[in-house]
Order: C-alpha cells, then structure tokens, then sequence
C-alpha cells in the first residue's frame, strides 16, 4: 500500500509559470487595491469591478502553461498516494495531470450562483468574460473565489488529509496566510516535513528546508522522497 503523500501549494508553486502573485514587487496588489477587487465588501461595493479583475485573469491563465515542479508532482503519484491542497486559484495542477487537487481559494476557471454556492459552472476557454448581468441556469453568477472577508469552505477536508499524511510537504508559500499557514500544526508527531521555498518563513525544527523554486526544489524532493516510498 502506497504511503500518503499530502503537499501544500502556495502562489511561489506558479510563478515559474508567469502567473502574477498579489504579494509580488509589481505584482497585483501594487496594480489593484486587494480589497476593491477581493473582498465580499468590494464586490458588493463594485461588482463590475470584480468580473472585469477576474475576466483579465483567465486571459492571462490561459496563456500559461503548468511548469517543471507542477509536472514533477505528477510524477510522485507513481510512488505515493499524492494529494494537493492549494492555495491557487489556477487550474495548473490540474492541467498537469494531478488527480487529487483541493483548492483553498476557490477556482478562477468557475463560477457560481449567486443565489445557491452549491451550483457551480466551469467556464469554456471561448466564453470566459462575465459580468453582474451574466445568467447561468436562470442563475446570477459571481467568481467562484474565496474572497477575503469569507469562510474557506475546503479547510476542514484539507486538515482531514494533513492528519492522515505520511509525509507533508509545503511548496512556494509564505506560511503567513491564514487558515492554510495553520495546515503545519496538524501534521501528526514524526512525520516528515519538507519546505521548499526561495525565500522561506521561519518554521519548526524538524522540518527540512529546501531554499529554492517550485521547480529545482521538487526535483530535489523526488530524490529525498524515493528512498521512503
């Protein structure tokens, strides 16, 4: 039977890709002001805003494309039974090929019903732009994001599966946003723990630290992980 391998990924997963973070020098935060554009206020405030910031982010979505790290994590499904939780928005993961992806955050590529966040509609690549006047199913839609001011939904899960890992692994994230930074507290006594990031956040003794990209550091990881599958 296949160890569980249970992975975290954070915006640094993506940026080898082109994708814009928020937190970035130049990134999104210097162009839109976070809470206009993702909050539950600005999108009560401005809604027209919010699909326009959104409709700009599939474009560029569509343009990039998964890199090495994505396409290496696929590979580890061979050795492990691998699960993804990810804080991005993008469908990078899944593009890849990873079978398991749970998404924090929500998912750029979707929509959902205003009305009823249980109906949830994937967006065509030929018809991604909507509006405050675009009807599903007789339904409004709105991004189907986690904006700041909600709940995250998929929390609960993702620390089912952290509970459950023989081996945890955290990916291009900063560990300061919350609930998902919390994820490392639920990692049960003696599992090993990897971190891989360019610029790591101070984290408990134990856990390994590997001060690179998403790309070279999952590289590195297949070679740490091959002897304990």
């Amino acid at each position: 039977m296949k160890k569980k391998l249970v992975i975290s990924t954070g915006a640094g997963m993506s940026a080898e890709s082109g994708i814009s973070t928020f937190r970035d020098s130049g990134g999104l935060w210097e162009q839109y002001p976070v809470m206009d554009v993702a909050s539950a206020d600005g999108f009560a405030r401005n809604p027209q805003l919010v699909h326009e910031f959104y409709n700009a982010r599939r474009k560029d979505l569509l343009k990039a494309q998964p890199n090495a790290g994505h396409l290496g994590l696929v590979k580890l499904e061979e050795m492990f039974d691998t699960y993804i939780i990810t804080q991005n928005v993008d469908d990078l993961h899944e593009r890849a090929g990873s079978r398991n992806v749970l998404h924090l955050h929500g998912e750029l590529m979707k929509v959902r019903a205003i009305d009823d966040e249980t109906k949830v509609y994937q967006l065509r690549p030929e018809a991604l732009e909507t509006t405050p006047d675009t009807i599903i199913d007789g339904h409004r839609v709105r991004p189907h994001i986690v904006f700041f001011q909600e709940a995250v939904p998929n929390i609960e899960p993702a620390i089912d599966l952290v509970q459950e890992a023989d081996i945890f692994v955290v990916i291009g994230t900063s560990l300061n946003v919350y609930p998902a930074a919390g994820l490392l507290h639920y990692v049960r006594k003696g599992v090993p723990v990897y971190y891989i990031d360019p610029n790591p956040a101070s984290v408990p003794s134990g856990v390994t630290v590997l001060k690179m990209g998403a790309s070279e550091g999952v590289k590195k990881l297949w070679e740490l992980l091959k002897p304990l599958a």
